[in-house]
């Protein structure tokens, strides 16, 4: 159950979908992070992914909570949070560190591509606050990726070089340092897209 009604993962199918935990409702780095995904959640939209939370909150939680984001903050939190009272989400993802609480869902973002496969993930500790640049940097690349067959290096943002798939044969090693790419050795050639 979440604040939204009943939602499944299948209803996710054919688009992107960021599943991200948090430890507590009502409680201050959490509170910072559901402000700040809202206010990426348009972005999100354009990139068609969409966002669904969770903790072992209860819906009643949940819906005090987000309620009184909005009351205190101004901004409305549009993604709907599960309720995973029993642990079974948290379970099936990882979501639970004993070594952090044996009670709270630690601070995990889960990149789910249209097919339903787990594509990346971030674990945060309990004290940090996650960064919504990062999030949404991860799903450019991912996304980039998929599209045009490439790599991104360390660094990438959209509009920067992508790394060109490695060569499978020593005439193919050949052909890609007299590419159009920019290449460093064979391995390692870079080009730019769209």
């Amino acid at each position: 159950m979440t604040t939204h009604g009943t939602v499944r993962l299948s209803d996710y199918e054919g688009s992107w979908l960021v599943l991200f935990s948090h430890p507590a409702d009502f409680t201050p780095v959490c509170t910072t992070e559901f402000i700040g995904f809202a206010k990426i959640y348009p972005r999100m939209q354009e990139r068609h992914a969409e966002l669904l939370g969770l903790s072992v909150d209860s819906v009643s939680s949940h819906i005090a909570w987000v309620r009184n984001i909005e009351e205190k903050t101004g901004v409305r939190i549009p993604f709907p949070v599960i309720a995973d009272s029993g642990r079974e989400v948290a379970t099936a993802y990882g979501m639970v560190m004993p070594g952090e609480s044996k009670t709270e869902t630690s601070r995990c973002v889960f990149f789910i591509d249209p097919r339903g496969i787990v594509r990346a993930m971030i674990y945060y500790p309990l004290t940090t606050g996650r960064n919504m640049d990062e999030v949404l940097r991860v799903l450019d690349a991912l996304q980039t990726t998929d599209a045009h067959r490439v790599a991104t290096p360390a660094n990438w943002r959209p509009g920067d070089a992508v790394i060109l798939p490695v060569p499978a044969t020593v005439e193919q090693a050949e052909e890609r340092v007299a590419s159009d790419g920019e290449c460093t050795d064979w391995y390692l050639c870079t080009k730019k897209i769209g």
